[in-house]
């Protein structure tokens, strides 16, 4: 049993788990793989013993010579699995041979002599070969072999023929066209399968990679009125200091005269900056909900929120139709803008996914106040209606984790087990924070009827 065992895995390393340049047609699958392999040794032994009697009766060989005639076209049909090129040699320079060998006691037999130089076992041999070798070579080198194949029956047949015995040159030459056709066919389907294939992964890269960009620069432009706020304070701050102090010395005027004129000098920059993010139609995700999703083009001016206005933001996906419940723990310490703007996003792409993806739902939306941080829940159950399609393609997930990397932070999203749907994330209040408190665990989903759960695409 070990032995068989070694045998059995030698086989199938010799079969391969993947194609490979020297694999034979149809080598996607494993079992094809062994299906071509089988059919071809069992061509190439009938070929060699069949096809050796044939030879020695119909040419006046010897049982011996016949075999060895039939062997030499056997083996070059196995060896076209692997050496397509090598293997059309062979069987060609065979059958000049064999018909060559056969000429002087065909020439004095009886009429009518048998088919020459093409008999019936070299016909199917060489049509096994060439189609073998069209399917793995291009299509110059297929052509190639049929016309040598064409020309050198053509010169054994027309120069070295005789007229008692029948003549195959031209029915053969048609029949070799056969398997070139076909096998040039199958292989430019397959190269054409291989390159969409390599297409459409290069396409998917592309567009993830562009989602991605497109995520990070909706991020950057609702940063930039975060960032733009401190600037204007430092530079009103740097105006106004000089009064605040009896009798300011030159140089202290001048230092803070400085310090406002690259504040300006920022601001002028990150209005630049703005105006290159921005664009006149920018794609960003539509909010068919109503929920103030960033990008929208409504009210571009507006303050960037905050996690005061979450209670409105809930109120919002209320009246959109979904029963949400807030759990608020722990004592609000105040936060970076960063992370309040970071906060109050992914709490509307969760409740915004809700909405799309489990319609009448329940949703628990949990904030917990840490010393090192924030920590979110949303958590909804199985949709009590049937998911209608989604009319909005964004990417929420790929934002929430975008903000949340950005900040130092992270963003989970699974499935729950009956059948909702829940997203955490913590959000450290700056970069140093060593610890990643995740919070207490969160309450279960209410019990509603199982259902499957909602497949959502790119969002949570």
């Amino acid at each position: 049993m070990p032995r068989l065992r070694k045998r059995l895995r030698d086989l199938g390393a010799w079969l391969g788990d993947a194609p490979s340049p020297q694999s034979p047609p149809f080598s996607r699958y494993r079992w094809r793989r062994l299906l071509t392999y089988l059919i071809t040794g069992y061509v190439a032994l009938g070929v060699t013993l069949a096809g050796g009697e044939e030879i020695a009766r119909d040419y006046r060989f010897s049982t011996q010579e016949g075999l060895l005639a039939g062997a030499v076209q056997g083996a070059a049909v196995v060896l076209a699995l692997r050496r397509p090129v090598p293997a059309w040699g062979l069987a060609l320079a065979g059958t000049v041979a064999t018909a060559m060998a056969a000429r002087p006691a065909l020439v004095t037999g009886p009429l009518p002599g048998p088919d020459w130089p093409w008999g019936t076992p070299t016909l199917l041999a060489h049509i096994t070969v060439l189609l073998l070798l069209a399917l793995r070579v291009r299509v110059s080198g297929a052509l190639v072999a049929l016309a040598g194949t064409a020309l050198t029956t053509y010169l054994v047949q027309g120069a070295l023929g005789a007229q008692r015995y029948t003549s195959t040159g031209f029915v053969a030459v048609a029949l070799f066209a056969v398997p070139v056709l076909v096998g040039t066919a199958l292989r430019g389907r397959s190269e054409a399968r291989t390159q969409l294939v390599e297409q459409t992964t290069i396409t998917a890269e592309e567009r993830a990679r562009r989602t991605l960009l497109e995520e990070r620069s909706r991020i950057a432009r609702e940063l930039h009125d975060v960032v733009a706020h401190h600037m204007s304070v430092i530079s009103i701050q740097a105006q106004v200091a000089p009064h605040l102090v009896d009798d300011p010395s030159e140089e202290l005027k001048e230092n803070l005269a400085g310090i406002r004129q690259n504040a300006l000098e920022a601001l002028t920059e990150l209005r630049r900056v703005l105006g290159v993010l921005r664009s006149e139609n920018p794609e960003d995700r539509d909010d068919p909900y109503g929920l103030g999703n960033p990008g929208t083009g409504h009210a571009p001016d507006a303050p960037q929120p905050t996690l005061d206005r979450l209670d409105v933001l809930i109120e919002n996906t209320r009246a959109a139709g979904l029963d949400v419940v807030t759990d608020i723990k722990g004592e609000f310490h105040g936060y970076p803008p960063g992370v309040e703007l970071s906060a109050y996003r992914i709490v509307q792409e969760a409740l915004s996914n809700a909405l799309r993806h489990a319609p009448g739902s329940t949703v628990r939306v949990e904030v917990s106040h840490f010393s090192g941080g924030l920590h979110l829940g949303i958590i909804n159950s199985a949709p009590r209606r049937p998911v209608a399609p989604s009319p909005g393609g964004g990417h929420g997930l790929l934002g929430m984790r975008e903000r949340a990397v950005m900040l130092g932070g992270s963003v989970t999203a699974t499935p729950t087990l009956h059948g909702g749907f829940i997203v955490t994330a913590f959000l450290p209040r700056d970069d140093s924070t060593a610890p990643r408190v995740p919070g207490p665990a969160p309450a279960p989903a209410p019990e509603i009827a199982p259902a499957p759960a909602p497949e959502r695409g790119n969002g949570p």
